[in-house]
């Protein structure tokens, strides 16, 4: 059975490349989708340290693939790969960090394994445990939901003692904490090279509309362009809130025109379920009853208690709740408004591609690589591309950027800068300053590659049951293949803030 699309806007995105692509189905159990943080270092964030990344053979030789890592020998075979990505590390080096004794000025770091759960989740299950607030975590990138994921963590204020006392009481939560330790700093986001992915595509066939008979023609020719042509870098579901009748940019867009109580309503507005989040929620929309609401909420839900918190102590005024968002940590107050910006890029990368191509035009904004040993910041490299440069082809569409909103960004020059303008118009945000005074929001805007590349992708077809693939059978069926319930196995690493999903997306031809 094919999912339903995750939204319009997403689905409307155009392609780099033309391809026909197959069908098939992804995140048919977390088990098939395994995210490994990899630090600044180049090293896999593990149960027990963190290890190198196991070089593999890619699928093609890639002139793009410009950011190159240390790896280790190649392995040729893919069970080995697999093996070696997922089994423990015994006999590791830990680094040795001084013990600091005052529990207000500790940091421990540690790496956290979940499964099925948003890391927000994750972060509001571990500090209820704890007795810390989401705030006095850090790490460095936000994992997928439906996945088995690996990333560092750090928090303040707790023992290292401490998290191994909750270790047992995470578990039927489908967290497990490892490799616990004193650490001398807070992780950032984005403080990692990227993330390493081990996936299983089942049921994979021909689109309905595909004549052709050769399925692994099909599959190779998916991963040639993949490999040499990339793809659109667009900002994965996870971004915007996969499923929900209220997703997170639309919460975004109202904090940025400061609709301080309309934010809150679609905050608490409900999802089609009777869980007691939802129930919650529903009570609340219903009657803006905020202290029987906060009754009803589930500790672990620690985003939207402090809110009713919040609304129960000052009301229901649009002072409360600028005060009941400032409840609530500063990362999570900035998702929303990132989750609005990303769609604005999504939609200005689908228009930019649409119109001019992978060809680099007068007006496009390139990042400059030539001079990365300066100290300059990165809007300090961002150049506008001239008539001559476009004529004489300096620059490569891996080049190009376009910005995030925000008001320390260029905008390009051409076409694409008047479709920004427009778009944030049409939205209400013609006058904005991305600057959120009531809730101490700064929004200076970044810039993103609209075009990227897999690192080490390796793939193969397999054929059997669902318990065969879990089990990482091998056999191939070269004979009747298209007869024989097919899945494809994929191993490949994503720079940081690229999404496996639209990677798949390019790929297959399919919205998830």
């Amino acid at each position: 059975m094919e999912e339903k699309p995750i939204d319009t806007f997403l689905v409307s995105l155009c392609y780099i490349s033309d391809h026909i692509g197959f069908y098939g189905s992804i995140k048919h159990s977390p088990s098939d989708f395994v995210v490994t943080e990899i630090d600044v270092t180049g090293q896999l964030v593990t149960k027990d340290c963190r290890k190198g990344s196991e070089g593999i053979q890619r699928a093609s030789n890639n002139e793009h693939d410009i950011k190159k890592r240390k790896i280790g020998p190649n392995v040729a075979d893919f069970t080995h790969v697999i093996d070696a990505c997922v089994k423990d590390i015994s006999d590791s080096v830990r680094e040795k960090v001084e013990y600091v004794s005052d529990d207000h000025n500790l940091l421990v770091s540690f790496t956290l394994e979940k499964e099925n759960l948003e890391t927000l989740e994750a972060i509001s299950y571990l500090s209820s445990s704890l007795g810390v607030l989401p705030s006095d975590f850090s790490y460095a990138g936000i994992k997928d939901k439906k996945a088995i994921t690996f990333q560092s963590m750090v928090v303040k204020k707790v023992t290292p003692q401490r998290l191994h006392e909750i270790e047992s009481l995470l578990e039927h939560k489908g967290l497990k904490i490892h490799n616990i330790r004193p650490a001398n700093q807070h992780l950032h986001l984005g403080q990692m090279t990227g993330n390493h992915f081990m996936l299983i595509v089942r049921d994979v066939r021909h689109h309905s509309d595909d004549t052709s008979e050769d399925l692994q023609k099909r599959v190779d020719e998916t991963v040639h362009n993949v490999t040499n042509r990339g793809f659109l870098n667009y900002y994965g579901p996870q971004r915007f809130g996969k499923g929900q009748n209220v997703q997170s940019h639309e919460i975004g867009l109202a904090l940025l025109k400061e609709e301080m109580a309309h934010a809150t309503k679609l905050l608490f507005t409900a999802e089609d379920s009777d869980d007691p989040v939802n129930k919650a929620k529903k009570y609340f929309f219903e009657t803006e009853d905020a202290k029987g609401a906060l009754a009803l909420m589930p500790c672990y839900k620690i985003r939207e208690r402090l809110v009713l918190r919040a609304l129960n102590r000052y009301g229901w005024s649009d002072e409360g709740c600028v005060r009941s968002w400032l409840s609530i940590p500063h990362a999570m107050r900035i998702f929303y408004i990132h989750a609005y910006c990303s769609k604005i890029w999504n939609e200005a990368t689908s228009y930019r591609m649409c119109t001019y191509g992978s060809k680099v035009v007068e007006g496009d904004l390139v990042l400059c690589t030539d001079d990365t040993h300066d100290k300059s910041s990165l809007g300090d490299r961002v150049r506008v591309v001239t008539a001559t440069d476009e004529e004489q082809t300096i620059y490569s569409i891996h080049q190009v950027v376009l910005p995030m909103p925000g008001h320390s960004v260029a905008y390009p020059t051409n076409q694409v800068g008047q479709w920004y303008i427009e778009a944030l118009a049409n939205a209400g945000l013609q006058s904005c300053k991305f600057r959120i005074g009531k809730l101490q929001l700064n929004v200076p805007g970044c810039y993103r590659h609209i075009v990227k590349y897999p690192h080490n992708l390796l793939y193969k077809l397999i054929f059997g049951s669902d318990d065969q693939c879990q089990g990482m059978d091998d056999r191939t069926n070269p004979e009747g293949l298209n007869s024989q319930k097919i899945s494809l196995k994929l191993s490949f690493e994503l720079d940081s803030s690229c999404y496996a999903t639209v990677l798949l997306r390019e790929m297959m031809k399919c919205n998830f």
